[in-house]
C-alpha cells in the first residue's frame, strides 16, 4: 500500500466517501500531516506553516460528525494555500483566505458529499466566511443534526429555568438569551457563563 492508498484508508474513517480522493490527493499535493486530536474545547482545528523543515501541519479534533470535519478541514487547507501564496503578509482570516476557502469548498457542494441542508447552510455562510465555520449558528445548528451524541439536546431546546449537565460534570440552570448567547448559571458557584444557543447539553432529571 502506498502513501496516498494509506491517506485514503484513514480519511473514510473521518470525511464523506465522495470526498476522500480529493482530500488524499491535496495532502500529497500541499505536502501536509493531517493529525487528527481529541476534543479541544477552544478549537476544531488548526494550520501551522512549516518550520525548520518540517511540513505544514493541520490538526482537527476527532469527536466532529463527517460534514464538520470536512469543512474544518478544507478551512484550514485554505490557511496553507494562503499561506503559500502570501506568506505572513495578509490577515489570517482576511480577503486572501476566503478567496481561497471558497475555491477549495467549491470542488465538495455537491449532493454526492453533503445532505442538501448543509449545502444550502454552507452556501450562505460562504458568502462571507468567518474565522471558524463552527461560529455560524445557522451551519452549527444543520450540522448538529448529524452528531452521533446520544441523549443531548441543543441548549436552546432547554426551557428557562430548567436544569442541564454540560460536558458530563458540570450542573446550571437556563437563563434568558441575550443577543447571540443564552446565560446560564453554574449550580453551586452560582456563576454566570454565556453559552452558544446550539451547544450540546444534557437534560437534568430534574426536567422529567
Amino acid at each position: 500500500m502506498n502513501q496516498l492508498e494509506r491517506n485514503q484508508s484513514i480519511l473514510h474513517k473521518y470525511i464523506p466517501e465522495k470526498a476522500v480522493e480529493t482530500i488524499a490527493e491535496w495532502i500529497y499535493i500541499y505536502d501536509f500531516k493531517l493529525r487528527v486530536k481529541k476534543s479541544r474545547s477552544t478549537k476544531y482545528g488548526d494550520y501551522r506553516p512549516p518550520m525548520k523543515g518540517s511540513n505544514h501541519l493541520i490538526t482537527i479534533n476527532y469527536d466532529m460528525n463527517k460534514y464538520a470535519f470536512l469543512i474544518t478541514l478544507v478551512h484550514e487547507i485554505a490557511h496553507l494555500t494562503n499561506f503559500n501564496k502570501h506568506k505572513n503578509a495578509v490577515k489570517p482570516h482576511g480577503e486572501e483566505w476566503k478567496l481561497h476557502f471558497k475555491l477549495l469548498m467549491n470542488r465538495f457542494l455537491n449532493p454526492e458529499v453533503f445532505p442538501d441542508d448543509v449545502i444550502l447552510a454552507l452556501r450562505k455562510y460562504m458568502n462571507n466566511p468567518a474565522a471558524s465555520s463552527c461560529s455560524d449558528i445557522n451551519l452549527l445548528r444543520v450540522l448538529k443534526k448529524y452528531d452521533m451524541s446520544i441523549g443531548l439536546i441543543l441548549l436552546e431546546d432547554i426551557p428557562e429555568g430548567k436544569h442541564f449537565t454540560y460536558n458530563d460534570t458540570r450542573q446550571f440552570v437556563r437563563g434568558e438569551q441575550v443577543r447571540k448567547r443564552i446565560k446560564c448559571k453554574e449550580v453551586g458557584s452560582n456563576r454566570m457563563y454565556l453559552f452558544n444557543p446550539v451547544t450540546e447539553v444534557k437534560p437534568h432529571s430534574e426536567n422529567s
